[in-house]
């Protein structure tokens, strides 16, 4: 018999997929998929996915491609059943590469998210190392900024000290592309009142409350958008807020940016107006 890969969540789901992987056909499957083969077809009903999907993410982290994105959020719930948060979902871009629109926040944040924890396996901060990651074709498709893994998150817990103090933190959240607002209502926004500050990360049901002394993060609690009160039920341990767009605006973009739209108004002199707004918002 096989040797057992990753252990599994201690719940019922989890304890029925590792006595259903204990079957001939999956110790088959499970044999065939260690030798790395070049391609492996299967055939078998949709109900097994959830068994296929977990013998062969026992070779390590796997990647599941879908073909829509109400297929990915269903196989994502099924999945963590068995693999709890070692399980995350790879959203695609709502916009098309042409349009002027932006991702949503809470999709930049999710793709950024998912990045960070398969380049840093290892910071226990942002989860355990993902066992598997579901997308679609869509996603695949999408080009992306490389070293996006890269890009290093404002993670908080109670007891830390910020190292760039209060105000380097509050500059470090806007260079992440958070909007200061006077009362927090939405993802991606954050605000400051007095020693307590309030953060709605992108990937955050709730936004997050939190008090410091002097600099160190004394509190940390989740509240309600609605009434702004704290949410005794939901304990809060660590705060994770990754950035709320893909290309930050550094001055180093700005620059480029700026150049190569005065390379694009040579060549066509008729879009000054539309370039020159664009940059305007930079």
């Amino acid at each position: 018999m096989t040797a057992p890969g990753p252990a599994c969540p201690d719940t019922p789901i989890a304890g029925l997929v590792e006595l259903a992987l204990t079957a001939p056909t999956f110790q088959q499957l499970i044999e065939r998929a260690a030798g790395r083969p070049a391609e492996l077809t299967l055939v078998g009903p949709a109900s097994a996915r959830v068994l296929v999907t977990s013998a062969l993410a026992r070779q390590g982290p796997l990647l599941v491609v879908t073909a829509t994105g109400r297929e990915a959020d269903d196989l994502t719930a099924e999945l963590r059943g068995v693999f709890g948060d070692a399980v995350a979902m790879f959203p695609s871009w709502e916009t098309l590469p042409h349009e002027r629109l932006s991702p949503g926040v809470d999709t930049v944040g999710g793709r950024l998210m998912v990045l960070r924890r398969l380049s840093h396996p290892a910071d226990a901060r942002l989860g355990p190392p993902l066992q598997v990651v579901v997308t679609t074709v869509r996603s695949l498709l999408q080009p992306m900024t490389p070293q996006l893994g890269l890009i290093e998150p404002v993670t908080l817990a109670v007891g830390d000290e910020v190292e760039d103090g209060f105000d380097g933190l509050i500059a470090r959240l806007v260079e992440l592309a958070y909007t200061r607002v006077d009362m927090v209502g939405r993802r991606g926004e954050f605000a400051v009142r007095g020693g307590i500050l309030d953060v709605f990360t992108p990937t955050a049901e709730h936004p997050i409350r939190i008090e410091f002394w002097g600099d160190e993060v004394s509190e940390m609690r989740m509240f309600s958008v609605a009434d702004q009160r704290a949410i005794p039920e939901i304990g809060v341990e660590t705060l994770v807020a990754v950035a709320c767009r893909e290309l930050l605006l550094t001055d180093d973009v700005r620059a480029r940016a700026a150049q190569l739209a005065g390379q694009r108004l040579v060549a066509e002199p008729t879009i000054t107006g539309s370039v020159t707004d664009m940059l305007a918002k930079l």
